[in-house]
């Protein structure tokens, strides 16, 4: 399903218009982002469905490795630090998948 497809669909079965609905999500969106942005609280809960959260990466040193095929030593080059964003199934969520 996109955007446009849950929308109409929302719409339709709460009797609102397409663009309350979509007022909706945007103001869900920034919701969200400001809560997992780096000086929000670092995560958002929709209530029994997910958990999103923002990570932060340590910065890794360029190191030595292996090809596992092969066995050739190869050199690993040095990451960033970076945020990853992570979002966890909640129970309601994971029960209605199984």
């Amino acid at each position: 399903m996109n955007k446009t497809a849950i929308l109409t669909h929302i719409a339709a079965e709460t009797g609102l218009t397409r663009r309350q609905v979509s007022s909706v999500f945007e103001e869900l969106e920034s919701l969200i982002e400001r809560h997992v942005k780096k000086r929000g609280a670092g995560s958002f809960t929709l209530s029994g469905l997910l958990k999103i959260r923002a990570v932060k990466r340590r910065a890794t040193k360029k190191r030595m490795g292996r090809n596992p095929a092969t066995g050739e030593a190869v050199e690993i080059p040095a990451k960033k630090a970076s945020v990853k964003v992570r979002i966890t199934p909640l129970k309601r969520l994971k029960e209605m998948v199984l």
